[in-house]
């Protein structure tokens, strides 16, 4: 009987220390926490406006990739090796990208259904985060950029891996991650995170299939973009 891509696609050993990947965990349950307790994106944006909410995500999505780039140096790795292999030139790029709006065709139609039936629409939290004017909307774009390459790097390139290797599943390290993912998004409420958590080890099915993380990359920048930009125009 031949492996699944799931199956193949795990690592021998952790790509870190584990008190690393303890450390990671929390910082992202952490900031998962204050935004629900501040019921937006990030604690700053109900006092200082969305653009500084924006800025506040970019900074500390950077650090966590950084601390991720640090840790996984001890095991003399580098980032480049959480991405998979490099873009063939050609069809290479033009074959993941339209994987990459394939994926999302798909995804979008199982979280429609998904929300449909638990009854889970736009919260008042997730309005309050669409950019309104040119100079909020020209650093969300830059916080779609930031979510799709530094969260694909967290969840995908490293927890995946790490959990993979833990539990010598490369399924279960696709499904925690999952979870991970959804619980990342403490500010949109239990309902949203279920469905972010589905949408999530849909991403990780991605990773794992392409063996690399620049079509889920390309994915999730044009998930978050057009989504946001379509909320600020129809729901101003």
């Amino acid at each position: 009987m031949s492996a699944t891509p799931l199956e193949v696609q795990h690592a021998d050993s952790p790509v870190a220390p584990a008190w690393h990947s303890v450390v990671t965990l929390a910082t992202v349950v952490l900031l998962s926490w204050l935004g629900a307790r501040s019921h937006g994106l990030s604690p700053f944006q109900r006092w200082h406006g969305r653009a500084v909410g924006y800025v506040f995500v970019i900074a500390v999505e950077w650090l966590v990739v950084g601390f991720i780039a640090w840790g996984i140096s001890l095991r003399n790795l580098r980032l480049r090796d959480l991405l998979g292999p490099n873009w063939i030139p050609g069809k290479g790029i033009l074959r993941d990208i339209g994987i990459a709006i394939g994926f999302l065709v798909v995804a979008n139609l199982v979280l429609g259904l998904l929300g449909y039936l638990l009854k889970s629409g736009p919260s008042r939290v997730l309005r309050d985060l669409f950019p309104h004017g040119t100079a909020e909307i020209a650093v969300y774009l830059l916080l779609t950029v930031t979510a799709g390459i530094c969260e694909e790097v967290i969840f995908r390139g490293y927890l995946q891996r790490q959990f993979a290797a833990v539990t010598r599943s490369a399924t279960l390290g696709v499904a925690l991650q999952g979870i991970a993912f959804g619980m990342a998004h403490g500010y949109q409420g239990t309902k949203s995170m279920l469905i972010i958590a589905v949408f999530g080890t849909m991403f990780g099915i991605l990773a794992a299939w392409r063996r690399s993380l620049r079509p889920g990359m390309a994915a999730h920048f044009v998930q978050d973009a057009v989504f946001g930009l379509l909320g600020s125009y129809f729901m101003k």
